[in-house]
């Protein structure tokens, strides 16, 4: 992760946000020979005594199991919306073009949880993709017991505690101010993800010039 002071996001509650928003995450690690795995999973942020604890499930005895058994040491990467930045929208052009985008890294040991601890993530998870709507049929205590044992011999359900957050808000924060302006005006042609990053520039734009 690019480490510029002027890319990072240090409020707590908007990098909450994003984990919430955008669940969907690598999580990655190396085996004991130190090769490396990841895979992609729904992953969950909560507060727990103060700790920050990171949830999720995956199949049992893939590569990717098999090597966090191994080596505890996980990275969970989330990403948002993101989107190319041309040089011709520069005040001055003659530099190099680049990419806006919005990145959260946690990282910290992972354990492996038991039955219990599996259904519980199961819900929290169904639950949360079905709008907390507990008569929908695909939530977790709805499903068919039979079924539900069949998927808890599958799969394996995790927790990390996070000891080290890091984030990657890069919104063009180190160009001029003209520049920053053509920026949001060109990327918001660029459909929902120009639109989006556009929104967060507008939103920090204020503090970036006058800070």
């Amino acid at each position: 992760m690019y480490n510029l002071p002027y890319h990072k996001e240090h409020d707590e509650q908007v990098i909450a946000e994003f984990i919430e928003r955008y669940p969907f995450a690598f999580l990655t690690g190396c085996d004991s020979e130190s090769k490396p795995v990841a895979t992609q999973v729904p992953v969950f942020m909560e507060e727990k005594e103060g700790r920050k604890i990171l949830s999720g499930h995956i199949m049992r005895n893939t590569d990717h199991h098999k090597a966090l058994l191994q080596n505890e040491n996980a990275l969970v990467v989330f990403t948002g919306r993101h989107v190319y930045v041309s040089a011709r929208w520069y005040s001055n052009p003659h530099l190099a073009s680049t990419w806006n985008y919005m990145s959260v890294h946690a990282s910290g040991p992972i354990r492996f949880l038991d039955d219990a601890g599996l259904e519980e993530v199961l819900r929290k998870t169904t639950l949360h993709f079905e709008d907390y709507n507990h008569q929908s049929p695909t939530v977790f205590d709805n499903l068919d017991p039979e079924f539900k044992q069949k998927v808890i011999k599958a799969i394996v359900a995790f927790e990390i505690e996070v000891t080290h957050l890091d984030t990657a808000f890069k919104l063009s924060q180190d160009r001029d101010e003209e520049s920053y302006l053509s920026i949001m005006q060109e990327i918001r042609k660029q459909g929902e993800d120009g639109r989006e990053i556009a929104d967060e520039m507008e939103k920090r734009r204020e503090l970036v010039f006058n800070s």
